[in-house]
């Protein structure tokens, strides 16, 4: 009686995949019931191929695939060429925008702001006065002592 026993209609095999099966459904979802869709076989193996890969339940991600076409309001008919490029090209007028935005304000309130502040400070500048000690050197003064050649005596 050990793995064939019976408790409340069911084997403790079933009893254990039942619980291990309601540790892994879907939050939300774990008193829905199962209804059943008809897919083509290739179709099945491609889509149970790409729920292993995000690592989510069937249900959940067709649930996503649909909620994604929804939010987007894009169609998986249509096709996406057209749609990311106009998207493309309006963040790009967007960008363009912001970028005329930032030099209308650096030319209109920036650099004046700025020439404004270096004139301050331009006559805000104490002159430099000349030390008592220093000399000025404008032009060449003949030395006060010269050598006597030979011939001037």
């Amino acid at each position: 009686m050990a793995v064939s026993s019976i408790f409340h209609g069911k084997t403790v095999a079933a009893q254990q995949n039942q619980q291990i099966f309601h540790g892994k459904m879907d939050k939300g979802y774990e008193k829905e019931r199962f209804e059943s869709v008809s897919i083509k076989a290739s179709v099945v193996k491609k889509f149970r191929g790409y729920s292993r890969k995000i690592s989510k339940s069937q249900s959940m991600t067709l649930l996503l695939m649909i909620e994604f076409f929804e939010d987007n309001g894009i169609s998986p008919i249509e096709p996406m060429g057209p749609k990311m490029q106009t998207l493309e090209r309006l963040i790009k007028k967007r960008i363009n925008g912001v970028i005329a935005i930032l030099k209308d304000i650096e030319k209109s309130q920036t650099k004046p702001t700025v020439a404004m502040m270096e004139s301050l400070f331009k006559e805000a500048e104490p002159k430099k006065k000349p030390l008592i000690l220093e000399k000025k050197n404008d032009g060449e003064k003949p030395p006060k002592f010269r050598e006597r050649n030979q011939m001037e005596l």
